[in-house]
Parts: structure tokens; C-alpha cells; sequence
């Protein structure tokens, strides 16, 4: 996040340290933002694949904001904090068809698959 210098960064699983606890992670990171207004978030994934000597990387992101309480139970993570841009509803909120066609990780998985089935 851009109001806390990029954290939790590559380090989101074990934010509240080790070992990992989602729950710690989220309480860490509402305490952190306890009076920040500006919560603007994303999640990036990147897949790589090596194939035939060659490397393809494969970028899916989601932008967002961060609730302030966690709501709704499906999920893991930050779910029950991320509010996906356009949405109203946090990631845990939202049924697992909806929450994949949008996310980061979806994303990246589709550009995959469609670059596998090209070949």
C-alpha cells in the first residue's frame, strides 16, 4: 500500500511475522492504517513459465481499497479487508466465481492459459 511505503509487500504472509497468521496479519494492518483515509490497495501476481528455453511472464493485478473491519468468510488472507475496485463487497464477501474472474491471481492464470493453448 502507497500510504505504507509498499507494505506489506512481498512479505503479506508473515506481515505480523512468524509464524504466519492471516488474522494477525489483518489486525497488523488495520492498527497500521488506523488513521489513514487514503487506503488504496492492489494485489499483483506473476507467473513465470519457462518453456523450451524461453521465459513468459504473466502479470494479473486488482486494484482496490482496504475496509476498515473485516467482513465476510470466504476466502483467506487479506479477503475479509480488500474491497476489489468497482465493488462494494470485500473479497471474502464475494462467491469464489466472482472473486476469480476479477482477481490477481485469475488473471495471470487465464493469460497463462491462453498463452498455452496458442501453441
Amino acid at each position: 500500500m502507497e500510504a505504507l511505503n509498499n507494505e506489506p509487500g512481498v512479505y503479506s504472509a508473515r506481515y505480523a511475522g512468524i509464524p504466519k497468521s492471516d488474522k494477525a496479519n489483518n489486525a497488523k494492518l488495520l492498527k497500521a492504517l488506523q488513521n489513514v483515509t487514503k487506503r488504496n490497495a492492489r494485489f499483483v501476481t506473476v507467473l513465470t513459465l519457462i518453456a523450451e528455453g524461453e521465459v513468459h511472464f504473466f502479470e494479473g493485478e486488482v486494484k482496490g481499497t482496504i475496509s476498515y473491519e473485516e467482513r465476510g468468510s470466504n476466502g483467506f488472507g487479506y479477503d475479509p479487508l480488500f474491497i476489489p475496485q468497482g465493488y462494494r463487497s470485500t473479497f471474502a464477501e464475494l462467491s469464489a466465481e466472482v472473486k476469480n474472474s476479477i482477481s490477481h491471481r485469475g488473471k495471470a492464470t487465464q493469460q497463462l492459459i491462453a498463452f498455452l493453448n496458442s501453441k
